[in-house]
């Protein structure tokens, strides 16, 4: 297990940074996505047995396996940013806004056919061609070297112009920005940069509603650790944000979790200098989705005054979340959670039966009273890879 920091309250946070994953955006961008045919809330799975066998008070796992068929959670972010860009478009809010209205004639007839460009690592893609593919719009989609060929399938599935570069994922978001400037396409990425954060704000946004759904799942239950799982940052930042604003004075220790090949967040935090910090290179891990080498800005803005662990771990760790899921304790729930998915489960397992890890439970402060929240935030996205590593336990990585 890497070195693992403690996050230092940073007081030269920007001070007009507001924080935009609130309750009452929450409820909005549900509000929007509940307008879907397809829409239904991913269960949250109470693992009773397995938070008696870690020595913990309770340990909850929301699955996003079942978010719109797709298999992870991505389209949340995918189809809310596509509909504030046609609200914006039109002028008007997306409260004003529906799925029906938008695929009316009406509307099509104002807007004419748009071509929505993005980079992605698989999940993201995935869900911007959905959403595209739903409200009647066109989505190139472009994909780093390496991808596996199932995710490249499932994204041209839904109708997408989409194919693999020969770059890493950061230079597949400039080859997609650039071609995205040459044609007058819209750039709909999930990281930004100085100049370009209006639409990954709004996928963040968009990512509300699981949250939104996973707290009133909890029926009242406050969490008192939540792990999130960060590529960019983009789900974490927002999550951060969100668990911070609604429950204030009870907000629980959050941590974040990194592949140690692609740990952007953590050497951002861990240098603590004001700069982001990046990974070169190919990022060879089995945590596809999170294999991200530069920080999004807004994510980091929210990261930074809301998180406070940060985590690089090995691929080993993901897997043995993946395996502990697919094979539950009495009669706790089966979650089929894929590597990046798992990876946060992992890490709980890990940090809970290694002895070595003693010093990051004491810091972390875990113990019997604790009540633990993670996200698979996907199923089993390859399919291949998946039953390679939960049925042989085999990766080249390994």
């Amino acid at each position: 297990m890497n070195e693992t920091i403690k996050a230092a309250r940073l007081e030269n946070v920007r001070d007009n940074l507001q924080n935009i994953f609130t309750l009452n955006d929450a409820k909005i961008t549900r509000a929007f996505h509940q307008t879907f045919p397809e829409y239904q809330p991913t269960p949250l799975r109470n693992l009773k047995n397995l938070a008696h066998e870690l020595g913990v008070n309770a340990f909850f796992v929301k699955d996003e396996s079942y978010r719109f068929g797709l298999n992870a959670f991505k389209s949340l972010g995918g189809s809310f940013c596509l509909g504030k860009y046609i609200a914006e478009r039109l002028g008007c809010d997306i409260s004003e806004l529906s799925y029906s209205k938008i695929t009316s004639p009406e509307i099509k007839s104002k807007l004419g056919e748009i071509t929505f460009v993005t980079a992605t690592d698989g999940n993201h893609g995935r869900g911007i061609a959905w959403a595209a593919n739903r409200l009647g719009h066109k989505a190139v989609v472009y994909m780093p070297a390496g991808t596996v060929e199932e995710r490249l399938k499932n994204i041209i599935k839904l109708g997408a112009d989409a194919s693999i570069t020969e770059f890493n994922y950061d230079n597949t978001v400039r080859f997609a920005a650039d071609n995205a400037n040459k044609s007058g396409w819209i750039l709909v990425q999930d990281t930004s940069w100085p100049d370009y954060e209006k639409i990954p704000r709004w996928i963040m946004q968009g990512y509300l509603t699981m949250a939104l759904e996973a707290v009133e799942q909890l029926n009242g239950v406050i969490p008192t650790h939540v792990f999130l799982q960060a590529g960019v940052g983009s789900m974490a930042g927002a999550l951060a944000a969100f668990f911070a604003d609604y429950y204030k004075d009870n907000k629980p220790v959050i941590t974040i979790i990194e592949p140690n090949k692609a740990d952007c967040i953590y050497r951002t935090a861990r240098a603590d200098d004001g700069n982001l910090h990046t990974v070169k290179g190919s990022m060879n891990t089995i945590m596809a989705g999170l294999a991200c080498g530069e920080p999004c800005t807004v994510a980091w803005e929210m990261l930074r005054r809301y998180a406070e662990i940060y985590v690089s771990m090995p691929d080993y760790v993901a897997a043995k979340g993946m395996r502990v899921l697919a094979n539950p304790l009495g009669d706790d729930g089966r979650i089929i959670s894929g590597e990046s998915g798992a990876s946060t489960s992992g890490f709980v397992c890990e940090l809970l039966q290694n002895q070595s890890l003693d010093y990051l439970r004491e810091m972390l402060e875990v113990g019997s009273d604790s009540r633990l929240l993670c996200f698979s935030t996907e199923g089993d996205t390859d399919r291949r890879n998946y039953r390679s590593i939960v049925w042989d336990g085999l990766h080249p990585s390994f």
